[in-house]
């Protein structure tokens, strides 16, 4: 117990409490470097360096290398900008929901809520096993694996995989 929270405590103070927006904080982890890489490439760094607040569901470097080489490398291509949006901005909620109130909801929602995401498009999360995932529009889970990452306009959830949209 004592090992998982001094990795969370460790995540937590890497990024810079509340002094760094949600997008600062990720360019200043290594760990989020081919988001950071995505998230230029569709144009949305200064959209979600605004005052927000929002609630990233953030894939890791691990998360995007589970995504073919050659599919990645061809979202990132300009002519696919539309497309990438589209994913990334699914990863996205309005608001801040800390991992509190994601339990709360899961709570009173007999173990799932459904979120609006800013593409329009609805993810589900879901508790199963003790642990908390985010079920996608193709019924694909992604485990929510560090929580609570606070910037000064919103809050980052790490999760161990992608999730794509319809």
């Amino acid at each position: 117990m004592k090992k998982i929270i001094l990795s969370f405590t460790a995540l937590y103070f890497s990024f810079g409490i509340y002094s760094q927006t949600i997008v600062e904080a990720a360019v200043s982890n290594k760990d989020f470097s081919t988001l950071v890489t995505a998230l230029k490439a569709a144009d949305l760094v200064d959209a979600l360096s605004g005052e927000g607040p929002f609630t990233v569901f953030a894939p890791n470097n691990a998360a995007f290398s589970k995504i073919d080489s050659e599919t990645l490398g061809s979202l990132l291509k300009p002519e696919n900008v539309e497309a990438l949006t589209n994913i990334l901005t699914y990863h996205v909620v309005s608001g801040k929901l800390m991992a509190s109130d994601v339990a709360s909801a899961l709570k009173s929602g007999y173990g799932k809520v459904k979120l609006t995401a800013l593409n329009g498009q609805t993810l589900t999360a879901r508790s199963k096993g003790g642990k908390i995932y985010l079920k996608d529009s193709q019924g694909n889970m992604s485990e929510i694996i560090a929580t609570d990452v606070a910037g000064s306009n919103g809050v980052i959830h790490v999760i161990s995989s992608v999730v794509m949209p319809e």
